[in-house]
């Protein structure tokens, strides 16, 4: 097995391309060997759709695509990223604000942290940014 396997999609900044970054990270995962029926996957799911629709919303048609990677290193760590071309990073709303939306990031957080993982965000060297989600991996990867 190699130390380190990844794949990559880049999709048009549309509300539609939201379940298509959705699914493809799920069929990746599925070939590496991940529970599709799992809360985890069931958790990774969501995480994929709050970060591509964060992109796809909150870039303001400033970036006319996004990009969904997936990295397992290791057979022991799992980073997903979602990168737009937009300079603006994502913002933590305080708890009091009311508001239909926002709220993407604390769930993600949440969700990756229950998962023993983390969040974080990185600047591309055009200029956006790639906000990662990093999960311990813990399903059997086939060997081939």
């Amino acid at each position: 097995m190699a130390d380190h396997q990844e794949a990559s999609v880049t999709l048009p900044s549309d509300p539609a391309s939201v379940p298509t970054a959705r699914r493809f990270v799920a069929e990746v995962l599925d070939g590496w060997g991940l529970d599709d029926a799992g809360d985890l996957a069931d958790g990774i799911r969501l995480m994929v759709s709050e970060l591509a629709t964060n992109a796809v919303l909150h870039t303001f048609g400033q970036s006319p695509t996004f990009t969904v990677d997936v990295r397992l290193e290791r057979e022991e760590r799992l980073r997903i990223g979602v990168t737009d071309s937009h300079p603006r990073w994502p913002r933590r709303l305080p708890a009091a604000v009311q508001q239909d939306n926002g709220r993407g990031m604390v769930i993600i957080r949440s969700l990756a942290a229950e998962a023993g993982g983390r969040l974080s965000v990185s600047p591309t060297e055009e200029g956006g940014k790639t906000v990662w989600i990093t999960l311990p991996w813990t399903a059997p990867v086939p060997t081939r």
